[in-house]
């Protein structure tokens, strides 16, 4: 009987450790922003990434690899989603004459670039944006690896997390702050440039107007101008000739050409 209080006595220590880590948990949980209100964030998103708020329906991120990955991939079209929606919309206040889905072509290009040779200009595109993504790749798989300029050596970028090199990438030096506050407002507002931004893809494939005009239209005529409308629509053409080389199109919105 002794012994069995006693071992009663020893036991109840842990019991009461894990009931206590327990409790830490579920006050931390409960802490957290999720994206709704009562959902449980699966166990593999610990809210350590910014914008972490637990959604992963596919159960794309179970994979640590596999996350760490989706994340510099997130990043990246983010980056480029913010660039694109600001392009967009300051092409379209400033030259508003030119339809953005049809700035590329050379005849809308400032000079000296109308007469550019844009199979050229699309190789060295190629040939940049592959050494550059290559470049990334090693980073991911061997983090630091690339911190230095591969051609004026001595040049480093501190690069204290992936994705956020700093040094000449952080002028103002806002990484000093609170960097995880930071970074969760740049993928807040890249998540919405990309959902933006095929927004602005799909609206102009199915109007044939860039996002101002669109919403300008709609405002004029909420009833008459509207995604119902709209639907089955598609207002490009079936192909596009640029200096002699025809390039086929399609729309991604459901609709006849």
């Amino acid at each position: 009987m002794a012994a069995l209080m006693q071992k009663s006595a020893l036991t109840r220590p842990a019991v009461a450790n894990r009931a206590g880590r327990r409790a830490v948990v579920v006050r931390a949980a409960a802490d957290r922003k999720l994206w709704a209100p009562g959902v449980v964030a699966p166990d593999y998103l610990k809210g350590e990434l910014a914008g972490d708020y637990g959604w992963d329906p596919l159960g794309l991120g179970a994979d640590p690899v596999a996350l760490r990955w989706y994340r510099q991939s997130e990043l990246v079209h983010a980056r480029w989603a913010m660039l694109g929606v600001a392009g967009v919309l300051v092409q379209e206040v400033v030259k508003p004459d030119v339809y953005f889905y049809e700035a590329g072509l050379p005849q809308n290009l400032p000079e000296p670039f109308t007469n550019v040779n844009m199979g050229g200009l699309l190789a060295w595109e190629f040939i940049l944006m592959h050494w550059v993504e290559v470049r990334r790749w090693q980073d991911y798989k061997n983090f630091g690896s690339v911190n230095e300029d591969p051609i004026f050596k001595g040049n480093k970028v501190p690069n204290p997390e992936m994705g956020y090199p700093g040094g000449i990438f952080d002028p103002l030096g806002f990484s000093k702050g609170n960097l995880k506050e930071l970074q969760t407002k740049e993928i807040k507002n890249g998540r919405l440039a990309m959902i933006a931004y095929m927004g602005f893809v799909l609206q102009a494939q199915a109007t044939g107007k860039g996002p101002l005009a669109a919403l300008s239209a709609h405002l004029s005529n909420p009833f008459g101008n509207n995604i119902l409308k709209n639907i089955g629509t598609c207002t490009v053409p079936h192909s596009v000739n640029v200096q002699g080389l025809e390039i086929p199109l399609s729309c991604l919105w459901p609709g006849q050409q």
